[in-house]
């Protein structure tokens, strides 16, 4: 199947399926959805660089992105983009923001387009994986900041990450030694079964092992977003009188839910207590600084890259890496004892 088989069942001309490929504004949208049917239905994988096609062996590292403008992952892409440079490979980034399922298929489709030969995937929701998710592809899979709850087919890829359960067990704990029993959880997507999902387990086994009953209602959804995060949490405040602190599982969102307290006339770190998530410096220059959870980001780069190439040099297996957090304690959380 190639380009002049799509046109042809499309009943297009071939310029014509580039220009959907590409994107272009001059192509009838009934026209446009005909012609990505039949990609879709033929199974059709386009390959946007000739180039590449022409070469025998590439010197390209992938990296797909989910969340390419979290400033978190954005400090992983710098160090990770530095790595592959000095191994004098190319690093071709990818962004998967819009895409809400099929993210096997994705990496699958990027590993072929861009003939790539490996991947570092920052980000998504990976949990249906199995013995057979990457059977398509013979290159090494690196999930790195992902949490998939899948059992199976764990030597078939490698991941690098943290415990985010026990980093979120240990930022509420934090809280409730400090006093607080009416605490809510933000986290980020509502269909977010990864990080998000592992973040929420920690939460609520933090406030049970206190014998502190979990209610539903103190969950708040900031989509990973400070102007998202601050709109919610402005109505939660208005409506929840009762709540002493607030643990958002990312700083960006913490950010936001700084910024709603102050305009909710609360003074954060005293009628509101505030714990984020990732240890980004923006957390720090906050006034008042936000306690927070710090990742090893600089690391977690590393580590991701080192495996890569020791996986496309034969030197290991497939590894699964958990790193370390530290709890950065600043202003942001009141004593209540």
């Amino acid at each position: 199947m190639n380009i002049r088989d799509i046109a042809r069942i499309s009943g297009v001309g071939v310029s014509t399926v580039s220009r959907v490929l590409n994107n272009h504004p001059d192509v009838k949208e009934s026209t446009r959805e005909n012609v990505l049917r039949v990609i879709k239905e033929s199974n059709y994988v386009p390959n946007n660089s000739a180039r590449i096609l022409k070469q025998n062996n590439t010197k390209n590292i992938g990296v797909l992105v989910k969340g390419v403008f979290n400033p978190f992952f954005s400090e992983l892409i710098n160090v990770i983009g530095n790595k592959i440079n000095e191994n004098k490979y190319t690093m071709i980034l990818q962004q998967n923001d819009y895409v809400l399922e099929h993210e096997v298929e994705n990496i699958i489709s990027f590993v072929k387009e861009k003939r790539l030969q490996g991947i570092i995937c920052l980000g998504g929701n990976f949990i249906d994986l199995d013995e057979d998710s990457f059977k398509n592809i013979d290159v090494p899979v690196i999930l790195t900041s992902v949490n998939t709850v899948s059992p199976s087919g764990r030597d078939k890829y490698s991941t690098v990450g943290i415990n985010n359960l026990q980093s979120a067990y240990d930022a509420t704990d934090y809280l409730i030694k400090k006093g607080h029993k009416n605490i809510a959880l933000m986290i980020g997507e509502e269909n977010d079964f990864c990080v998000s999902w592992w973040r929420y387990k920690g939460y609520i086994k933090a406030l049970k092992d206190n014998n502190i009953e979990p209610n539903d209602e103190n969950l708040i959804i900031g989509d990973y977003d400070s102007n998202i995060a601050y709109k919610v949490t402005l109505d939660f405040l208005k409506k929840r009188k009762d709540i002493t602190a607030i643990f958002a599982i990312s700083d960006i969102m913490a950010m936001g839910v700084a910024k709603a307290v102050i305009d909710s006339g609360l003074i954060v770190g005293k009628d509101i207590s505030i714990v984020g998530f990732d240890g980004m410096n923006i957390s720090r220059y906050y006034n008042p600084g936000i306690t927070t959870i710090k990742q090893p980001m600089e690391e977690m780069a590393i580590k991701s890259v080192e495996i890569l190439f020791d996986l496309l040099k034969n030197k290991c297996e497939n590894q699964h890496v958990l790193l370390d957090t530290e709890l950065i304690e600043r202003e942001s959380c009141a004593d209540l004892n």
